[in-house]
């Protein structure tokens, strides 16, 4: 058969249908760059202190029923622990003036038995003072964390499988609509046992329906388009949901309003059904060329183009003893030594890139003192890194992209701990560097990954891959508490995972300017290929004939 892009080359690059189906995919992810950080606002820690139920006290030693602690050099009121309220009640009733006849360092202290009462100045209310996770349930705050990215880990693996053998467009909006019902849910939440269990679902669909977004477009465009939906398109579509996370928070500043927020695009998005179509080739895949043929036929009105009166002639002919009908999983991915190393080197880098972009950005939140504006800034930055990732896949080999990037991000962040202390801002550029170049790499990864593998293995190895990255999101949190022991220690680590990386993006494949494998045999055959041809003409794979076949 010949090629698949030669085959629909009649539609164009970039006609109507093309146009359509780039922008309505896109819109798709936005939801995901506003649901991967709203536990930024719905789990931040509002100013609390143990609350003073209203009882006989006069106002000096009302004011004065809360310890006053130091914290990193400043005074604050103890979030935790109380004079002891029958003492205190007992001292204001005989008249005693508390720091003229009573020196409180010597009252006895007791804990929050009143519960809190939390500051409203920046929230309203977050999940922390809803269900009050202070003090000896401070635990819960980075357990529900991990409980979300274990559901997005889960939810990776399986979407993966699940659309190879049902389908990218299915799964798409199967997993939108698990984030949509889970994330509506959560409002109703009356205990944090509740909210943590629906928020583990609610991380099913949240990368899972971003993936196979990912992969839908990835085989339904060709050439240059291709490049610029895996790259540019997706990842702009998630950055700009990013940016209107902290716009939406800032106006709606308690968490049952954000969430609501948050779960709202899921019913905006049901009539795209009736716009995106399945997969061509994914469809080919399953032996089912009369269904992609009506897809293509649709696709040249919109473009306005004749369509060839029999498109996939070879399907048609071979139908019956196509041997693409074969269901694949994830063992698939390790069976074979070449696949193998591919797939295990993929997901060494994406386990680096997203260990690195999650505690980069967690470790960057405060740039400013208003929370909104740091949120803003940290997604901001995420631009340029798009529009560098798409400009890399556009017109240099994949493989000196993700060793490039890498490195500057390593460098970046060895230099941290080398800077005077008298000089801040040094810090944080180098901060902010070591960010734009672990996302650039993180973007070029989900298409990198997309290209080296056929169809049939496309979505499962892109699952695959994405679930090993999400352990990296579970491990952040672990990652960023070793700054006690040594406030340089979570950048080395990190740097030293990206020169590893670096160096083994060595030996995967090369896929610019050859297209996409349709079957495991053609990966085999770019496998070969690729690593007798580490030599000087390597360097001189054309940029502009993405179409070309191998």
């Amino acid at each position: 058969m010949r090629d698949y892009d030669e085959t629909i080359a009649f539609l164009g690059q970039w006609g109507r249908f093309q146009k359509v189906i780039f922008f309505l995919l896109c819109a798709s992810i936005m939801p995901n760059g506003f649901g991967s950080f709203t536990l930024v606002f719905l789990m931040d820690v509002q100013s609390h202190h143990c609350q003073v139920v209203d009882v006989n006290l006069t106002e000096d030693w009302h004011k004065s029923t809360i310890p006053i602690m130091v914290v990193n050099e400043k005074e604050e009121l103890s979030r935790c622990s109380r004079y002891r309220l029958d003492v205190v009640r007992n001292l204001s009733a005989q008249g005693y003036i508390p720091g003229r006849d009573v020196n409180l360092t010597d009252l006895e202290q007791e804990d929050c038995v009143d519960g809190w009462s939390y500051s409203t100045d920046i929230y309203q209310s977050t999940i922390v003072s809803e269900f009050d996770l202070v003090c000896s349930e401070q635990w819960k705050q980075p357990l529900t964390s991990t409980v979300y990215f274990l559901g997005v880990l889960v939810g990776s693996f399986f979407s993966g499988q699940l659309s190879d053998r049902f389908g990218r467009k299915p799964i798409l909006f199967a997993t939108t609509a698990v984030q949509t019902v889970f994330t509506f849910a959560q409002v109703f939440s009356v205990s944090w046992t509740m909210f943590i269990i629906l928020l583990f679902f609610n991380g099913l669909g949240q990368i899972s329906n971003f993936v196979a977004a990912l992969v839908l477009g990835a085989e339904t465009f060709t050439g240059n388009v291709r490049v610029l939906y895996s790259s540019l398109g997706t990842c702009l579509g998630y950055a700009a949901g990013y940016m209107l996370l902290p716009l939406c928070a800032y106006y709606l500043r308690d968490w049952k309003s954000l969430l609501l927020a948050s779960s709202a695009p899921g019913l905006a998005y049901l009539p795209l059904w009736w716009f995106i179509p399945e997969s061509p080739r994914w469809l080919l895949s399953q032996g089912r060329a009369e269904e992609a043929e009506v897809i293509l036929r649709k696709a040249a009105k919109w473009n306005k183009v004749q369509a060839p009166r029999v498109i996939f002639e070879d399907y048609s002919i071979n139908k019956a003893n196509t041997h693409l009908k074969v269901h694949h999983n994830v063992f698939d991915l390790l069976r074979k030594r070449d696949i193998r190393t591919t797939t295990l080197i993929l997901c060494l880098v994406s386990f680096t890139t997203t260990i690195g972009y999650y505690g980069l950005s967690f470790s960057t939140s405060q740039l400013h003192s208003d929370p909104y504006i740091s949120c803003f800034i940290s997604a901001a930055v995420e631009i340029p890194a798009y529009i560098s990732s798409w400009l890399a896949l556009r017109y240099f080999p994949r493989r000196l992209s993700i060793t490039s990037t890498l490195l500057l991000g390593a460098v970046s962040l060895y230099l941290i701990q080398l800077l005077p202390q008298d000089l801040p801002n040094l810090p944080l550029t180098l901060k902010m560097l070591g960010k734009y170049a672990i996302t650039t790499c993180c973007s070029m990864m989900f298409a990198f990954t997309a290209e080296l593998y056929p169809t049939v293995l496309r979505n499962t190895a892109t699952g695959t891959c994405t679930t090993v990255s999400r352990l990296g999101c579970c491990l952040t949190p672990l990652l960023l508490k070793l700054s006690l022991y040594s406030k340089y220690l979570p950048y080395i680590i990190l740097g030293t995972l990206a020169v590893v990386s670096a160096f083994a993006a060595l030996f995967l494949p090369e896929s610019f300017g050859r297209p996409l494998p349709e079957t495991i045999q053609q990966m085999h055959k770019r496998e070969r290929i690729t690593f007798r041809c580490i030599s000087r003409k390597e360097t001189s794979v054309p940029t502009e004939h993405l179409d070309s076949p191998l």
